[in-house]
């Protein structure tokens, strides 16, 4: 606008001039008003921001979003787990720090954070996926809002995971779950968000799929120009035929600040067709999930008409919606579509029959819509918290304490305590700090605990009093043992109306005398007497006994561990391959003559156990976790911390002595990271006990159809992993230096999994050295489990270590298709998995015997080298079977398509192609031949010999 002031100008012009000047005042005064609101706006949105950056050193403000930061310190201080990373979030790559975490003690990393009930929030995490595509390329992490885990990060995954919820407490937990390798995070962010945000699913938890705005060029969009700080990022539409919008900013005019609308500056390019518009995503989780999809329209030609521009939505080619922008007298629309879809979402704008104008699109949101996971109790959490506080104000730097954040129970439990479910949530019932360093006075607030049943805090440094238990405990079992406590047993604690077990020894300053109490003449109690205490003598005799005592004790234990690994108690176990032949883990073995030849422990430092310790290790076998031929397998914790299985051999156990001297003569010669191996072993009062690391995620069985409670689907990339661990184990124990070792009993129970889901072959009971020239020709006795045993050792009773193979053939038949070896509730003809996998592998229908689980979530290359080892190594002949080198070789090519999957799927997509398909190949099947002994070359069988 030009304004001229001239001289003699007419008081009407004046009086016009006047009006224009006033005009202008208020279009400024307006303008300023709306700056400082918007400026106060921005200030107080930020207000309600929690904005973490890991590793900052102190708080400071991003200048491209003017949001501020704060450091992670008070989560975790320990600026040693830090390191400066690239963050591939962006299209220019940045440099950033990020926190890893890894931790034998932990299973899991939270962020606790404030919020205000009843609040729709948004939380996002990123990660430095660089990292991890330089690390190994199984290595992966889990990510969990509160305790439902909604994300696995890993080398080809996303940069960002962010979710949606509505708060039901005054805090959330952003958790990393451990996986393989090392978890790491660069920064945490918390906002509020519109409360329009999950309406129609208001008690569960929204992930963010996309947000996109249409643009063809530009940059990601966030705070300040979006007030809720939504990261979108553009969608250049790959048809030319489409074209972009430019914005007429004067022609738009939004009033409703509170919309759920993105920003003016993601609105302002939108995409047009004359007839269609087409977004297409191939990449979502397979299996029918619920999706919500937010549509953001808005009208940028003002002369555009009701009906003038009409267009139909369809998804996965079925209509749900029509959307006519302008039929309610505003410019722009929000539609906020629900649907399902397994894997795929085809989203299609189609013009309307009478319509004159085509569709546009302005922007859109998908969320994947999850039902939250119960969180253990408020109460719970909340004096558990407090127990937590408690220690750690005489503790500060406790590595257990330093363990527990995020629920107490779920997903994983803090170390030392175990829950139950109740009435739809989770209570703890079990305490086991023993051994834990810990100081100071006891928790007060763990007799507030409810449903506390068993609680242990023997052997640590507390002191003070003991605090008062209410009548309403549940506690069965308390040790208080082995600390410096003072005073007195409180008539409290010995009239528990549950209460069945008190120690309280190895207290100096504690009275020893119970309260009388004629209703608890039941407890069992060590009646505060130490037993490692001795007595006072002269410094002398002191000398004297401890030396006598020692020199006899460990005379003793010598001599009945020499006992127990020379004396050989020789068994003839008879079984048949009728009747209990098909029964799920039965043992085969056929008559024989031989003994093992024991050989001393000497090679690796294994350690002997006092059964006294055995018994502290494992709380008197408290936990069962398992039972074999061998006996119960019980959890227990070492002193220093570390959890172990213990095997205990049982009365009726169908193994006897030789396999016990088996697993101490291999396991003391031979070790390595795909063996289970064994830290010690008691031998005493005729009890035989192996100890070994504790393996937590159980075992392959398990995870693939084992009871309920232990299975968990593994996806493709992780069953390729856990097979090529299995392989490379055996690889060595054929391989091992001195003589090749044949372990006689491959099964996928016998295949354990660690922290980090790597594979370790485990029960040496059985194994063997390999027979050599000259040995005696007396056969051996045939030993193996239904299912697994090969029929060509079973009928020669000649072993080889390709009995060894055709058992992990079957072990990878398993891993394909999540089936047991031999489950006579099948048909008839799917009875044997190997017999019944066989014909759909030869006539290229590996479909049908794929783990419904995994279905179009693996390489179909990949999948057809684990095939095709699979199929050699179950050939009848051994002479046919491949060897483990090359097993492990072809698993290992395997593995590298499998993980590279992602780069040649997008060369594929960028041409048409499906992100998963299935091939066809065919399989060649060779002329039954006369077995030879020569070793074959993988999937290459030697020509047929002449009859």
């Amino acid at each position: 606008m030009i304004l001229k002031l001239t001289d003699g100008s007419s008081s009407y012009d004046d009086y016009k001039m006047m009006e224009v000047l006033n005009d202008v005042k208020i279009r400024l005064i307006t303008c300023c008003i709306i700056c400082l609101f918007l400026l106060i706006q921005s200030t107080s949105a930020q207000e309600e921001f929690i904005s973490i950056q890991c590793c900052a050193d102190s708080k400071f403000t991003d200048p491209n979003t003017t949001i501020s930061y704060i450091s992670d310190g008070s989560w975790y201080p320990d600026k040693r787990t830090c390191q400066n990373t690239i963050w591939t979030g962006h299209e220019n790559p940045d440099t950033t720090e990020a926190r890893f975490f890894s931790s034998e003690y932990e299973s899991k990393w939270c962020y606790d954070l404030q919020t205000r009930i009843g609040i729709v929030y948004l939380i996002r995490g990123t990660f430095p996926l660089s990292n991890l595509q330089a690390s190994s390329p199984d290595t992966f992490f889990n990510v969990s809002i509160g305790v439902t885990e909604i994300a696995k990060v890993n080398s080809i995954g996303e940069s960002a995971v962010e979710g949606l919820f509505k708060a039901i407490n005054n805090h959330t937990n952003f958790c990393l779950i451990k996986g393989k390798g090392e978890a790491y995070l660069s920064k945490v962010e918390l906002r509020p968000l519109h409360p329009d945000y999950l309406k129609r699913y208001p008690s569960s938890l929204l992930k963010l799929v996309d947000r996109v705005y249409s643009a063809n060029t530009g940059n990601e969009i966030r705070y300040p120009s979006d007030q809720y700080d939504r990261i979108w990022r553009p969608y250049p539409y790959p048809d030319s035929t489409a074209n972009y919008i430019p914005l007429n900013t004067a022609n738009v005019n939004i009033t409703d600040v509170n919309s759920l609308l993105p920003p003016l500056q993601a609105l302002q390019t939108p995409l047009t067709h004359p007839e269609r518009l087409e977004f297409m995503y191939n990449n979502l989780d397979v299996g029918t999930y619920e999706y919500d999809l937010y549509l953001y329209f808005l009208e940028l030609n003002d002369s555009v008409q009701p009906g003038q521009r009409v267009f139909e939505i369809y998804i996965n080619d079925e209509k749900i919606h029509e959307v006519d922008i302008v039929a309610s007298g505003l410019r722009y629309s929000v539609a906020v579509l629900n649907f399902t879809a397994n894997g795929v979402l085809n989203l299609t704008f189609i013009k309307a029959l009478n319509s004159q104008l085509g569709p546009i699109c302005n922007a859109y949101e998908i969320f994947q819509a999850y039902t939250k996971d119960q969180e253990t109790g408020v109460e719970e959490v909340d004096t558990i918290t407090k127990v937590k506080n408690e220690l750690l104000s005489h503790n500060k730097g406790s590595q257990v304490l330093g363990t527990w954040s995020g629920d107490p129970c779920l997903p994983l439990p803090w170390h030392g305590v175990s829950c139950e479910p109740l009435n739809g949530t989770s209570v703890i019932t079990k305490m086991n700090l023993s051994f834990s360093k810990l100081r100071g006075p006891l928790p007060p607030s763990v007799t507030r605990l409810m449903y506390l049943k068993e609680l242990n805090l023997s052997n640590n440094g507390f002191m003070g009093t003991i605090p008062e238990f209410p009548a309403t405990s549940m506690l069965t079992s308390l040790d208080l043992s082995h600390n410096d406590l003072t005073g007195n047993i409180t008539g409290s604690v010995s009239s528990l109306a549950y209460l069945t077990t008190l120690y309280f020894g190895c207290n100096p300053h504690l009275s020893k005398s119970l309260p009388s109490n004629p209703n608890k003449s039941n407890i069992t109690t060590d009646k505060g007497m130490c037993h490692s205490h001795v007595p006072s003598h002269s410094a002398q005799g002191i000398i004297i006994g401890t030396i006598a005592g020692g020199s006899l004790l460990v005379i003793i234990v010598v001599g009945m561990c020499l006992a127990c690994m020379y004396i050989k108690r020789k068994r003839v176990q008879k079984y048949d391959m009728k009747g209990n032949a098909m029964s799920k883990n039965a043992i085969y073995a056929v008559a024989s003559t031989e003994n093992i030849v024991a050989k001393p422990i000497s090679s690796i430092s294994i350690q002997s156990f006092t059964l006294e310790y055995i018994e502290m290790a494992t709380a008197k076998y408290k936990i069962l976790i398992g039972e074999g031929g061998f006996g119960s397998v019980y959890r227990g914790i070492l002193p220093d911390g570390q959890e172990v299985a213990v095997k205990v051999r049982s009365a009726t156990s169908t193994q006897g002595t030789r396999e016990f001297d088996n697993e101490l003569t291999f396991l003391s010669a031979i070790r390595h990271e795909h063996l289970v191996p064994l830290l010690g072993y008691c031998c005493e009062n005729e009890q035989q006990i192996l100890v070994y690391p504790f393996m937590s995620n159980g075992s392959l069985q398990d995870r693939l159809y084992g009871a309920a409670a232990k299975r968990k689907t593994l996806d493709w990339p992780t069953r390729i992993s856990i097979a090529l661990g299995a392989a490379r184990g055996l690889t060595y124990l054929h391989t091992f230096s001195e003589r090749c070792v044949i372990h006689r009993d491959v099964k996928s129970s016998n295949i354990l999994l660690d922290h980090s889901m790597s594979a370790k072959v485990a029960d040496f009971g059985f194994s063997k050295y390999a027979p050599q020239e000259g040995d005696s020709g007396t056969s051996l006795e045939v030993r193996g489990t239904a299912g697994y045993l090969d029929p060509e050792y079973y009928s020669t009773q000649h072993l080889s270590a390709k009995s060894d193979v055709f058992s992990f053939g079957v072990v990878l038949l398993e891993i394909v298709s999540g089936r047991e070896p031999l489950n006579i509730n099948r048909p008839r003809n799917e009875w044997s998995l190997v017999e019944w996998a066989k014909p759909h592998i030869r006539n290229s229908k590996i479909e049908e015997i794929v783990d419904p689980s995994i279905k179009g979530e693996y390489h179909a290359e990949a999948l057809w080298r684990v095939i095709e080892v699979a199929l050699a190594c179950i050939e009848p002949y051994s002479a046919y079977r491949p060897c483990m080198v090359d097993i492990v070789r072809e698993l290992e090519d395997a593995f590298i398509i499998e993980n590279n999957a992602s780069e040649y799927m997008k060369s594929m997509e960028s041409f048409g192609g499906s992100f998963r398909y299935s091939i066809e190949r065919p399989i060649v099947i060779p002329p039954t031949p006369i077995p030879i002994e020569a070793s074959p070359i993988l999937l290459q069988p030697p020509p047929p010999q002449p009859r």
